[in-house]
């Protein structure tokens, strides 16, 4: 280590090293003339990358996309993404998919990880629930998403892709700061953020926020409200010149609606057979993260973290107690990971995870108390640059599974960087997706009714295969970029609920379901991110997905359900295959500085029908979205204040439409909402 840095004090030493290492000294100085605007990612191999290596399209939301985007709900973002859909929070929990396939009350199928933390929940059946992440918007930092499987990194639940949200750095959240927002819709949204020094090697954040609305319009048979609040705390500490330690806790709240209205003598009133109530929902955590950097090519990360999730909506039947969405879920997580150069031409980074799941439900597990679920796993990625025009990537993950078993994801990609600003990538890899703890040991019963049960030995889990080419276009001269991913993704043995044995209660659904491989998917389609600054107070971002899902059903299907996959049935279950993603998404946003200091933001999104549900339908729509803030500083007070306009365009539907004919319309319409915000900082 150079002479002057050792007389650092250890923070600012960690600080050099530390920037050294990302900064990718380990490549040679003619390299670093190549892709050097483009954003350094991690999240798909392990390895800091530059855009041009990585071994599949990444998407980088940033701070200032965040803010101009004008969302209030962490879902809303991935409307910018290309082949993400989402809806918002209502008398269902949101869902944020990539490439469909997002049936159930919690898509399970994209890894969602903060600072690292899986977000995956046994309790939500192993899926994220968005209305209790333990994440402010005003603390994150940027959000890589993968677009694309990324088992070999993070898992089984990164089946489909990875949302990797990143929080800001304490040392650069220093004072106070308040906020507050109000608007139509009862939006009244309150936080407060203050972050300091602890003594001379750490530094802190403390965040706490609440937020409140009336949800989506009341419409028929449903009541709509959303209530959310946490508290997030993060330290870091310098121990030494090479080691720092992270330590991290908080707590999220959420409440929304459950139960439906019922037409009685010309008035609605609650449904006694599913009653109008609060459904409560939590997610607590604490997470260690060490990390001693060895020197700039190589460095070892340790991380432990502890999660529990409790939900309860329990309402009761004829003295019987309901409680569908409850009880617990606690998780505990140990990860270890080492990254080193291995010669002058590659990299690895590779490590291993252990996790123990356990999940306690009266509906779902009854009498089985806390029924255990562990999972093993090894992974590695290889970084190959032998020359200055060729990036090679390869990966290999096992995970063993005490309720799925074993499997194997492997990775292989090919970057031929054709000029300084042009690279051309060829892809192939595999993957698995494995059900919930309910999936393999569930049993539900009411009334003498089974519900649900489980199937172990015909739990097979769904595989995929798929192969990309991409395109990385970084036109620094006209201040341009275009990401282009072509992709070919064939899903096997795709898991759904069905009834196993055709017998229908009294309202004709079919009871008796297990989860069972039905399917096999095809995905097939295009989709492309375009990003460009003409001036340096303009910025444009346009992505569009082109996609085509189809569908078959495996011979297997109709002998496992005992023929209950009946012509209609049969059909549904396709059709919401097939139309689990739009034909043709497309997003734009600009972001402009005018006059006076003004900062001015709008983003539009158009959407194709889709379905989340068999018996509905998400409808066509286009959306408008406007932002105006005016940033002041006065003295030492500082701030900001802003208007914002969702769906400036005005009502539209995003997420149930009934479909026609039924006898009770369901629609959810998303109505304009405006609100003002206020933010001072000291």
């Amino acid at each position: 280590m150079d002479s002057k840095a050792t007389n650092l004090p250890p923070i600012c030493r960690f600080i050099v090293l530390t920037a050294a290492w990302l900064s990718g000294t380990a490549w040679s100085a003619d390299e670093e003339a190549y892709f050097s605007e483009l954003p350094i990612v991690a999240s798909v191999s392990r390895l800091p990358q530059r855009l041009a290596d990585a071994p599949t399209s990444v998407t980088v939301v940033d701070r200032e996309m965040i803010k101009a985007s004008g969302a209030r709900d962490l879902n809303d973002i991935f409307r910018l993404v290309p082949g993400f859909q989402t809806y918002p929070n209502n008398t269902e929990s949101a869902r944020a998919t990539y490439h469909g396939m997002g049936d159930g009350d919690y898509s399970s199928r994209v890894q969602v990880l903060i600072d690292g933390r899986s977000m995956y929940s046994p309790l939500f059946g192993g899926g994220v629930n968005w209305a209790t992440l333990p994440v402010a918007l005003e603390d994150i930092e940027r959000i890589e998403v993968v677009r694309g499987t990324n088992a070999v990194s993070y898992g089984s639940n990164a089946f489909l892709g990875v949302i990797n949200i990143i929080t800001v750095d304490p040392a650069l959240a220093r004072g106070t700061s308040v906020s507050t927002s109000y608007g139509n819709q009862n939006v009244r949204d309150y936080v407060f953020r203050t972050g300091g020094k602890i003594g001379d090697v750490g530094d802190f954040r403390f965040t706490y926020k609440q937020q409140n609305d009336d949800g989506l319009t009341n419409r028929y048979d449903w009541v709509d409200s959303y209530f959310s609040r946490l508290f997030d705390f993060r330290a870091d500490f310098a121990l030494s010149d090479r080691d720092s330690l992270q330590v991290s806790a908080g707590q999220a709240d959420g409440v929304v609606q459950n139960g439906r209205m019922l037409l009685s003598h010309g008035l609605w009133v609650s449904n006694p057979e599913n009653p109008l109530r609060d459904m409560r929902q939590s997610d607590s955590y604490a997470q260690l993260l060490w990390r001693r950097v060895f020197s700039p090519d190589s460095d070892l990360q340790f991380r432990y973290s502890y999660v529990v999730d409790r939900s309860d909506d329990a309402f009761t039947i004829s003295n019987l107690r309901i409680n569908q969405s409850g009880d617990e879920g606690v998780r505990h997580e140990l990860e270890v990971q080492h990254s080193l150069k291995l010669a002058n031409t590659a990299r690895i980074a590779w490590g291993g995870g252990w996790r123990d799941d356990a999940m306690r439900s009266d509906w779902s597990l009854p009498g089985m108390g806390d029924v255990h679920r562990s999972v093993g796993r090894l992974f590695g990625n290889v970084e190959w640059k032998p020359v200055q025009w060729f990036t090679g990537n390869a990966g290999m993950a096992v995970e063993n599974d005490s309720l799925a078993g074993m499997h194997l994801a492997p990775r292989l990609s090919s970057s031929f960087h054709l000029n300084a600003e042009n690279t051309l990538r060829l892809g192939y890899s595999r993957a698995y997706h494995t059900g919930s703890t309910v999936d393999y040991r569930g049993q539900q019963k009411a009334f003498g009714v089974s519900y649900f049960n489980a199937r172990p030995d015909l739990m097979a889990a769904e595989s995929l295969e798929t192969f990309e080419v991409g395109y990385l276009g970084d036109w620094r001269d006209w201040r341009a970029s275009l990401d282009v991913r072509l992709f070919s993704e064939r899903i096997r043995n795709r898991l759904y609920k069905i009834d196993m044995d055709a017998r229908t209660n009294l309202a004709g659904n079919l009871i008796g379901l297990s989860t069972v491989p039905i399917q096999d998917v095809d995905i097939q389609g295009v989709e492309y991110q375009f990003k460009w600054q003409p001036f340096d107070v303009t910025r444009l971002i346009f992505t569009q997905t082109l996609a085509n899902v189809s569908s078959q059903y495996l011979p297997s299907a109709l002998v496992l359900t005992n023929s209950s996959l009946t012509t209609s049935k049969a059909v549904q279950i396709q059709e919401l295959t097939d139309r689990s993603m739009p034909t043709c998404s497309t997003s734009v946003m600009l972001m402009q500085k005018l006059p006076l200091g003004l900062e001015f933001s709008t983003a539009g999104y158009w959407q194709e029908s889709m379905k989340w549900s068999t018996n509905t339908t998400a409808l066509r729509y286009h959306r408008i979205d406007m932002r105006l803030g005016y940033p002041f500083r006065t003295g030492g007070l500082a701030g900001e204040l802003a208007v914002t306009v969702q769906s400036l365009n005005g009502d539209h539907n995003e997420y149930k439409w009934t479909n026609p004919g039924d006898a009770t319309p369901n629609g959810r319409i998303v109505e304009r909402r405006q609100w003002v915000s206020l933010r001072l900082d000291f």
